[in-house]
């Protein structure tokens, strides 16, 4: 029985291969390397529809399409898909 279950132990790693360091390394650079700028962007979008319109209600179909497009410079369909997910009428 102590022979099975050596045959199903599963063998002991060495270290690891310059590929598999160099691929987890530059994965890590990566990672780090991405940043959010989703602040920012909709910092100015705010500020695009306060342009548009004084109070922008994103309930409102025709107004969420129309800063959409003018201020996110999106497409028709895209937009106003997007606004029908966010629940505008």
């Amino acid at each position: 029985m102590l022979v099975w279950a050596r045959s199903l132990a599963v063998p002991a790693r060495g270290p690891r291969s310059i590929i598999e360091l160099m691929a987890i390394a530059s994965l890590g650079l990566l990672m780090l390397s991405c940043k959010s700028e989703t602040v920012e962007t909709t910092e100015s979008v705010n500020a695009c529809a306060a342009k548009l319109y004084g109070h922008y209600d994103p309930a409102n179909k025709e107004q969420c399409v129309n800063v959409c497009l003018r201020c996110e410079r999106g497409v028709t369909t895209t937009c106003t898909t997007s606004c029908s997910l966010k629940g505008a009428h």
